[in-house]
């Protein structure tokens, strides 16, 4: 009798990011300095490129490939906590990102940066720094929507 498999294996969520972009060898190195992440996992086609990788940051796993002709390369955003916003936006910029927002405070509780990596994928740093009740949060949402619509139009 087959063993029980777990639909979910060991060490993956349910939501997975997948990154195509020309150049994984060059993703992966950027990957491991500016946020520490690890290699699990390379595998190589017939023409040297990679065909999947996975690294783990923090506890999750991020999957990516080189592109192909059937595969475009489609930068994507991926939203990562960490303990300190600052520190990893500083290490994202020192590997080579670009700024897109540097280290607030924002009104949902969490301390958040922005940076574009070099393959033009959005990282949005972020350290959960309050746990905000819902009713305080719909004023602050409603407050942050409001001066931003009114900055956009004037």
């Amino acid at each position: 009798m087959k063993k029980k498999v777990n639909p979910i294996p060991k060490g993956y969520h349910t939501v997975t990011p997948y990154l195509t972009v020309e150049g994984v060898a060059r993703l992966i190195e950027f990957l491991k300095k500016a946020f520490g992440a690890r290699l699990k996992e390379r595998m190589i086609r017939p023409d040297g490129s990679i065909g999947h990788a996975e690294v783990v940051i923090g506890d999750s796993i991020v999957m990516m490939g080189d592109a192909t002709e059937k595969y475009k390369a489609t930068p994507g955003k991926i939203y990562l906590y960490v303990k300190n916003t600052d520190a990893f936006y500083k290490s994202a910029l020192a590997a080579g990102a670009a700024s897109t927002m540097e280290p607030q405070d924002m009104f949902w509780g969490d301390r958040n940066a922005g940076v574009k990596d070099p393959f033009g994928n959005e990282w949005w740093i972020a350290t959960h720094k309050e746990n905000v009740p819902p009713k305080e949060m719909k004023r602050r949402a409603e407050a942050y929507f409001k001066k931003l619509s009114q900055s956009s139009t004037g």
